[in-house]
């Protein structure tokens, strides 16, 4: 499932992973089986992957209203408009119709453990976007407390940058950008504990807010793991490259074939595709207690 065109449905843009139409007073989301890495969309499709992370963003919102009102109106085909019920086939599992808001311009991170980027700032200055942690941390390592760290939201083709409280606060406005930090924070401690209970660390994760109706609600997907790091808590070890649910696999992957990061980007073998569908669901499962 390369890309995804409905036949007069107006189409407002493709994404690396998803499809995003306009539909009157409310968008349709679909997410695809494609798959990113490194700023790159992959020869290869990742089997029901659309549907994973279509279904994951669904449990959380459901799980998370309490904390923040989310954009989600429905992921059953039977509740979308008419024009929409001809495609079911096609939007069955992997879609959903979501409130229209003005996107707050900015990539609310959630960090609970240290990895990634935020592993290679600490090693250089002991930060992280500017925030000074502990000296002694191991890679991997959970944090004292979780930390927000924004970056920029890039426009497509562009790379998103990390920044420090006072230069988010200078896109958003102070009183934004406090309650971005503050329901980030929130969400992420509540998500965190429920999954860690399922069997899944979830080391850092990405939210996404947007305003209606002078409100401020989540929106995008949430807590999957494409936005994620999710790791098996019961081989977790510090200091170690942990096992993990999300793309991480893919990516290291690619980093052991020592690619220049330039095209042509690698074909992915069958047994590395089909090993990620299967991590992919097995966070589902693990998560509700459902198959896709």
């Amino acid at each position: 499932m390369k890309t995804i065109n409905l036949e007069g449905i107006k189409k407002i843009k493709t994404g690396k992973v998803r499809e995003l139409f306009d539909v009157g007073d409310n968008l349709l989301l679909v997410a695809t089986d494609r798959i990113s890495a490194f700023d790159y969309v992959l020869p290869q499709t990742i089997p029901d992957k659309g549907a994973v992370l279509n279904s994951i963003s669904a449990f959380w919102f459901n799980l998370l209203k309490d904390v923040i009102p989310n954009h989600m109106i429905s992921i059953n085909v039977n509740d979308y408009p008419e024009e929409l019920k001809q495609y079911k086939d096609i939007l069955e599992k992997r879609s959903m119709l979501v409130k229209k808001t003005d996107v707050v311009k900015l990539e609310c991170i959630v960090r609970g453990y240290i990895s990634g980027s935020g592993w290679k700032e600490y090693q250089k200055s002991g930060t992280v976007c500017g925030i000074s942690l502990p000296k002694g941390l191991k890679r991997e390592q959970k944090l004292p407390e979780p930390i927000f760290t924004p970056s920029t939201k890039a426009d497509d083709g562009e790379h998103d940058e990390n920044i420090n409280a006072s230069t988010a606060e200078s896109i958003v406005g102070k009183e934004v950008f406090d309650i971005v930090r503050s329901k980030s924070l929130e969400l992420y401690k509540k998500a965190s504990e429920y999954a860690f209970k399922k069997g899944i660390i979830i080391a850092d994760t990405k939210f996404e807010f947007g305003m209606l109706d002078g409100k401020i609600i989540l929106i995008d997907e949430a807590l999957t793991p494409d936005s994620s790091r999710f790791w098996p808590a019961d081989v977790y070890e510090v200091g170690q490259v942990q096992n993990s649910f999300d793309k991480q696999f893919v990516r290291n992957y690619l980093l052991d074939l020592e690619w220049d990061m330039e095209p042509p980007v690698p074909d992915l073998p069958e047994m590395i595709v089909s090993r990620t569908s299967d991590k992919y669901k097995e966070a589902y499962f693990m998560l509700t207690g459902k198959s896709i």
